[in-house]
């Protein structure tokens, strides 16, 4: 695996830990690990693959952090680069808006030049609405460990297993 860092946003501390879940899976060291608050430039050169992770909030937003991490992914050239992408929602409480916070990142990325992996299919989800819905799938891994939690770590392993060959 080529030099990895995990980026999330987290208000509540849902996003962080299943960062850590993340990393765990994958072998990504704990320094590896960056809240979104400590991201830089700097950061996105020393690495060839990143893997960034938002809540959502309110309408469908990112977790208030990434918007200046956004910034630094649209000024930075990501060509050449692997970005895997993990959203935190309410599907119950926000089902018309679920994890659509991912959108932005995801298109950050593409925007940037990154070669973006990891889609999952929108099947098996309840909700009724997503910015980060494109064909049926999901632009990243979509959690909600709030309603869905007995199937988080399933999804995670699910998902770590599809992403790892392009890592």
């Amino acid at each position: 695996m080529n030099k990895t860092c995990i980026v999330y946003g987290s208000s509540t501390g849902t996003c962080e830990a299943i960062a850590g879940k993340i990393a765990d899976k994958l072998g990504v060291q704990a320094a590896d690990v960056y809240n979104v608050a400590d991201f830089s430039a700097d950061t996105v050169a020393a690495y060839q693959n990143l893997i960034l992770g938002t809540s959502t909030w309110g309408a469908g937003d990112m977790q208030d952090d990434w918007y200046d991490g956004v910034k630094v992914l649209a000024s930075a050239d990501l060509k050449g680069k692997v970005v895997a992408l993990f959203g935190c929602g309410d599907s119950e409480s926000y089902s018309d808006t679920f994890c659509g916070g991912m959108a932005e990142l995801y298109d950050a990325a593409k925007d940037s030049g990154a070669t973006v992996v990891g889609q999952v299919s929108a099947e098996g989800y309840t909700f009724d609405d997503s910015a980060a819905v494109i064909d049926g799938h999901f632009v990243g891994l979509a959690l909600d460990d709030v309603n869905e939690d007995d199937r988080t770590d399933s999804r995670i392993d699910a998902w770590v297993a599809q992403i790892s060959p392009s890592l």
